[in-house]
């Protein structure tokens, strides 16, 4: 009995799901900020939200058909995906086809970290996993989650703790909050890469997986020139099952002035882990550029919702 209420409690405020494992951390690099770039010659500049980390700003240049990516130290060509192509199954293998640019850039992130950690005295021979371990811990050491940030998000989400006390769901509260701050800072490292590392990539190679990485719910809603708003979660998540009569009332509320999209992201999981999905459920606000203002993570109450739609000026 007890174990089941537990289990129920941890579901009314956070349903994790699992995504394919990335390398969604960063490397530093000694190469100049590129201030100077032409934003048209930026991946971002040419294909806004098609790269979400270390690719964003990179360099999109004329080059060899045998050449896709360089770097300080680093190179991919064009086959870096085949062996992973060759073992998956085919249904899996066309959704991983359309997204080699996502793909791309986990690859070069992966790369990139094996020389940030080695240089930081970390043992890149060890097991990879082992390795990222030691990587985020060294990143985010000393980072700690303090009581009145526990309660305050208790008390922006008090619908999801189906009426319990504070003091019976802080203890599941605190290491969710813990691993949101965690990923703040492997973001803002990841940021931080793509101003200071000189990146340069095949233009032919990117204009072709461009076209394919965008055939999906998200971006085609992003780019019809209207605001947006993307409910990233799963069924069977309470949080999520929660947010569906809100969303469908969304759609009938402001039905040529909102794209109101749901992703399941079990099902969609490149999709997912291409908007930076860590847990469910997630809601991302576009405004009419396609450009993402505004995300909230965890059950979001209508009224907050409506306000966060007047300020992007939906009517």
């Amino acid at each position: 009995m007890k174990g089941n209420l537990m289990k129920k409690r941890k579901e009314l405020w956070m349903c994790a799901v699992v995504l394919i494992t990335v390398f969604s951390l960063i490397a530093s690099m000694e190469k100049p900020v590129r201030a100077d770039e032409p934003a048209k010659a930026t991946v971002e500049g040419a294909y806004p939200g098609l790269a979400t980390g270390v690719l964003k700003l990179a360099i999109l240049t004329d080059m060899k058909k045998d050449e896709l990516l360089k770097a300080y130290q680093i190179e991919i060509k064009p086959d870096f995906a085949k062996d992973m192509l060759a073992q998956v199954p085919p249904e899996m293998r066309k959704e991983l086809e359309k997204n080699l640019f996502f793909l791309l850039e986990q690859k070069a992130m992966e790369m990139l970290i094996k020389q940030d950690a080695k240089s930081m005295g970390i043992s890149v021979d060890q097991r990879s996993d082992e390795m990222l371990k030691a990587y985020v811990g060294r990143l985010t050491d000393g980072l700690t989650v303090n009581e009145a940030e526990a309660k305050a998000f208790y008390e922006a989400n008090k619908e999801m703790m189906g009426g319990q006390p504070f003091d019976q769901v802080k203890g599941s509260i605190e290491p969710f909050l813990l691993e949101q701050k965690k990923a703040a800072v492997l973001d803002a490292r990841i940021e931080d890469l793509g101003k200071r590392t000189a990146i340069r990539l095949n233009q032919d190679w990117v204009k072709q997986q461009a076209a394919s990485a965008r055939d999906n719910p998200v971006d085609k809603a992003r780019m019809s020139g209207k605001p947006t708003l993307v409910e990233f979660g799963a069924a069977g998540c309470v949080p999520c099952d929660m947010m569906q009569p809100i969303l469908d009332r969304l759609r009938k509320k402001f039905p040529d002035t909102l794209n109101v999209v749901f992703v399941h992201v079990r099902e969609n999981q490149l999709l997912g882990a291409r908007f930076g999905i860590r847990s469910i459920p997630v809601q991302a606000f576009f405004d009419k550029s396609g450009e993402e203002v505004f995300r909230h993570v965890g059950f979001y109450a209508e009224e907050e919702v409506l306000k966060q739609l007047t300020k992007m000026g939906v009517k």
